[in-house]
């Protein structure tokens, strides 16, 4: 717990002088998985696996997250995950469903064969399976029954993201204006932005929506990251999207039970070539921003008090009298290492 902050002299001989930069530990509001780990897997010692991973990398903070499939499959992942979650040793904050209410058309890595309109009841089914864990939920909004959805999400204090979205202005501004907060991987799984229709991007932009973005230098370019950062800075989340696939050699692996293919760290659907996630860490996704010329109070921001404001995981991701004391030591190349705490 971090019990004073100030400038000056410490008021006692310190145990630990950082050399370098201080900042709180990263949070990532969006990951599939790591070094071999899957969320999806309902499988504890898996998910497990995948939360540690992404702890080595300087994450204090993230919602696992899950991907299309049978509801049935769904609860029971999502019931793993709030085992893990209650037994408190992880750094997993919250669940995250990526579909099943999602656009055909904008599917990306989703298997399209557990596609469906959104449905009240069958969301109340995961919500009961999450046991108060699910924290956000993606749609798309010209799905019919999106609207009763993101009254049921938000009923349910679930954040509503808007993503694998073909929707026009329209429709994104309309789900907006409703209630949903989060533009799932700005400009990827989305319609393209258009001059005379702006489409999803225009909407999240516009409505001043929390922006994820995947900065891995595949799902966009350094010039984008920087347009939105200029546009929109104070709404800029950084996400790594990654898989299970993440910190291991390139090869075949699943998400969601359809095959990928990792190739130069890129993953991709082995069959239509989608990209499929991501390889990124976020220590990386930071190092890279930076690299692109973002300032790196804003790229550290984008990845720590961005992301938790956008789901409400309070305590986490600043450095504040009171909170929990989940540092980060950065070097100069921005190697995240742990900050030890005397529990340590």
């Amino acid at each position: 717990m971090v019990a004073d902050l100030g400038p000056g002299a410490p008021p006692a001989t310190p145990d630990l002088e950082i050399d370098g930069w201080l900042a709180p530990a990263y949070v990532d509001i969006h990951c599939h998985g790591g070094g071999g780990g899957d969320f999806t897997s309902a499988d504890t010692d898996s998910i497990r696996a995948a939360a540690a991973f992404h702890a080595e990398h300087g994450t204090g903070s993230l919602l696992a997250s899950l991907v299309t499939g049978p509801i049935d499959d769904l609860c029971r992942q999502l019931s793993a995950i709030a085992d893990v979650i209650e037994a408190g040793d992880t750094v997993i904050r919250g669940a995250h469903l990526e579909g099943p209410y999602l656009s055909a058309a904008r599917c990306g890595a989703q298997n399209p064969a557990y596609l469906s309109d959104p449905d009240v009841g069958d969301f109340a089914r995961m919500v009961d399976a999450a046991r108060g864990t699910l924290r956000m939920i993606t749609v798309a909004p010209e799905r019919q029954g999106a609207a009763a959805l993101i009254d049921a999400a938000q009923a349910a204090g679930v954040t509503v993201a808007v993503g694998h979205t073909d929707g026009t202005y329209d429709e994104c501004s309309a789900a907006f204006a409703a209630g949903a907060s989060v533009a799932t991987h700005l400009f990827n799984g989305m319609r393209p932005l258009h001059h005379r229709e702006p489409g999803p991007i225009g909407a999240s932009l516009d409505a001043g929506a929390w922006v994820e973005l995947i900065n891995d230098g595949i799902h966009l370019h350094p010039a984008t990251l920087r347009v939105v950062l200029e546009a929109r800075p104070e709404r800029a989340v950084l996400i790594t999207d990654a898989i299970a696939a993440a910190g291991l050699p390139d090869g075949e692996h699943r998400l969601g039970g359809l095959a990928v293919t990792v190739k130069d760290g890129a993953a991709r659907l082995t069959e239509g070539g989608s990209l499929a996630g991501s390889t990124l860490t976020m220590d990386d996704a930071v190092r890279r921003a930076v690299a692109a010329d973002v300032p790196l109070p804003l790229a550290v921001a984008a990845a720590t008090s961005h992301p938790a404001a956008a789901v409400g995981l309070t305590g986490r991701g600043s450095i504040a009298i009171g909170q929990p004391a989940d540092l980060l030591q950065l070097s100069d190349d921005l190697a995240a290492a742990p900050v030890p705490t005397p529990a340590d």
